[in-house]
């Protein structure tokens, strides 16, 4: 389930146009009337984001999703932003996740290698894909809130991206080179 920073830069792009579930509520600056009283996460839950986050963009030559704390940013993202319908879907998501890689590789997802995690996670993404449809919606939710939380984060603006403080001087013509950085600012 990995994927490239320029793929993963592409799709905050989309995001920002709207297309991430939950969007309407980042857009409107409002928390949804319809929330689950009292969900709550535990630190092994955030762990588990944690994990999952940093299998979708692990270390490389920057530092991954983990680094940048993605766990708290979802559960952050989902507690605040989701409404009661979207909430739901993310966590019975995440416990199907739990149970079903746990009866498929015999172990949990947090002990399991990179290699599995991948593995699990593309099947899950293709299934979702093949579909037609967004089922299983936590594999695209997890996914957008990845890629948001990362390069929204000062890791991911500051070390995956090419980060320009704003205001800052206007270069009206940039030269760039084929694996150039993106710019953040």
């Amino acid at each position: 389930m990995t994927m490239n920073r320029r793929d993963a830069l592409k799709s905050v792009v989309l995001m920002m146009g709207g297309t991430m579930v939950g969007a309407t509520a980042i857009l409107t600056g409002c928390t949804p009337e319809n929330q689950i009283e009292g969900l709550d996460f535990k630190p092994e839950d955030i762990a588990f984001l944690d994990e999952i986050g940093d299998t979708i963009i692990p270390a490389t030559d920057t530092p991954g999703a983990k680094a940048a704390g993605i766990g708290s940013f979802m559960v952050m993202m989902v507690k605040d932003c989701y409404d009661a319908n979207q909430q739901k879907t993310f966590v019975d998501g995440l416990n199907t996740i739990n149970k079903e890689f746990k009866a498929e590789n015999g172990k949990a997802f947090v002990d399991a290698s990179a290699e599995e995690r991948i593995a699990y996670l593309n099947k899950m993404y293709e299934t979702a894909k093949a579909s037609g449809d967004r089922k299983p919606e936590v594999i695209y939710m997890l996914k957008d809130l990845t890629v948001l939380g990362y390069f929204t984060s000062e890791i991911g603006a500051t070390q995956a991206l090419n980060y320009v403080e704003v205001p800052g001087r206007f270069d009206p013509c940039i030269p760039y080179n084929p694996g150039d950085k993106a710019y953040a600012v």
